[in-house]
């Protein structure tokens, strides 16, 4: 799916709206028309994404998957494999609820990832949960940083320009 002919749409509107004021409106218009293209490629992204995981979740039996290819948005759906021996509580605590986020992996970890559980012979969800517990340690605090590192001088995240 090319999202770029709905980011233009967005865009035009806004250059014909602006269209209608003096000059300062229109170069105002044509600046935040520049800045505004990766954002809303962004929010279409997070839409079809909730989209992606709604649907996949009312399927029950297959996983619908979002993917970025060339610049392009591909939705891939996969059936879930019925592993033995695992149970629906094993991804949460027997009383705590089940959160769905949206997680972005290069393709290469997801692959290593996808290994992994396959050779513990459950599925990715519970392997992800299972290695998110095991960080996050007994305490339910965050894993000890590098020797090194002074405690509380750690720094994680991402940053969009």
């Amino acid at each position: 799916m090319d999202i770029a002919p709905h980011v233009v749409s967005v865009e035009d509107s806004l250059t014909a709206v602006a269209a209608a004021g003096d000059d300062e409106t229109r170069r105002t218009a044509t600046a935040l028309t520049a800045a505004l293209g990766p954002a809303l490629r962004l929010a279409i992204m997070d839409a079809l994404a909730e989209l992606a995981a709604e649907v996949g979740e009312a399927l029950g039996d297959r996983t619908v998957e979002l993917r970025l290819e060339a610049g392009e948005v591909r939705v891939a759906v996969t059936p879930v494999p019925a592993l033995e021996g695992e149970l629906p509580h094993e991804t949460g605590d027997l009383h705590d609820e089940i959160a769905r986020i949206t997680l972005r992996l290069p393709e290469s970890l997801k692959v290593q990832a996808e290994a992994a559980a396959a050779r513990g012979r459950v599925s990715l969800n519970t392997w992800l949960t299972q290695a998110a517990r095991a960080s996050l340690g007994a305490a339910g605090s965050p894993a000890a940083g590098r020797a090194d590192e002074p405690a509380g001088r750690r720094l994680r995240g991402f940053v969009q320009a």
